[in-house]
């Protein structure tokens, strides 16, 4: 029988990728997203996240993998604190920590069942307090010590990880405009030592280890942005 994984976000960037990589490798894989795929939910709605899982296990009887990847943020420059509103920090953190919470808390039982996997979705901009706004490095800084916490309390029967991705050029980059994508490509590039943005495939590759390869890991937070980590100012 197959193995089943649930992508949220898995309709564009990092999850499409996701989804396309674990699909080839023979897995069956639920694709969440608000909109335009068969599983829709919200993940910062409780109800949503326990319906798409009891979704998943009647369609396939078993879940032995959950990616969060569903994201979001609000772009403001750092020394712009009036650009965030209590408001702005309520839904970045319901979407980017909340909602993986209540995932995993949907699929638990479904993932203790089948020994499986936990892959969060973070960010470098959680280490280095960079990133799009405050608000959006400080739910992915949040999301590394849930994974953490959640390793141990899911253990030993599910690993839980998380993957920290440097710029990677998804459509959520071009919100602002292209003009603005391409900056910040060009920017993260040069502080990198490797040169270069990250590719979607290059994440996907990262978090199908974690699941599938990595059987000793869990509460570690894995590095996937170049080496800019090791750079100084930015």
């Amino acid at each position: 029988m197959a193995k089943v994984a649930v992508v949220t976000g898995g309709s564009s960037g990092i999850g499409a990728a996701t989804a396309r990589l674990l699909s080839g490798r023979g897995w069956q894989v639920a694709v969440v997203a608000r909109k335009g795929v068969e599983f829709q939910a919200d993940v910062a709605k409780d109800a949503d996240c326990r319906r798409v899982a009891k979704a998943v296990l009647d369609q396939w009887g078993r879940i032995d993998a959950l990616v969060n990847n569903a994201g979001t943020t609000k772009f403001v420059k750092h020394a712009d604190l009036e650009g965030l509103a209590a408001a702005d920090y309520e839904r970045i953190f319901g979407i980017n920590l909340v909602g993986p919470f209540q995932m995993v808390r949907a699929c638990a039982d479904a993932l203790k069942a089948a020994r499986g996997a936990v892959v969060n979705v973070s960010s470098v901009a959680s280490l280095r307090g960079t990133g799009s706004s405050i608000a959006y490095a400080a739910s992915k800084a949040a999301l590394n010590t849930m994974t953490q916490s959640l390793a141990r309390a899911l253990a030993p029967e599910v690993r839980v990880n998380a993957v920290l991705p440097g710029f990677v050029r998804t459509p959520w980059q071009d919100l602002n405009g292209k003009e603005a994508g391409d900056a910040a490509e060009r920017s993260f590039a040069a502080a990198a030592p490797l040169k270069r943005a990250i590719p979607e495939g290059d994440v996907a590759e990262a978090i199908a280890f974690l699941i599938d390869g990595a059987r000793s890991t869990t509460g570690e937070t894995l590095l996937v942005d170049a080496g800019v980590h090791l750079a100084t100012g930015r």
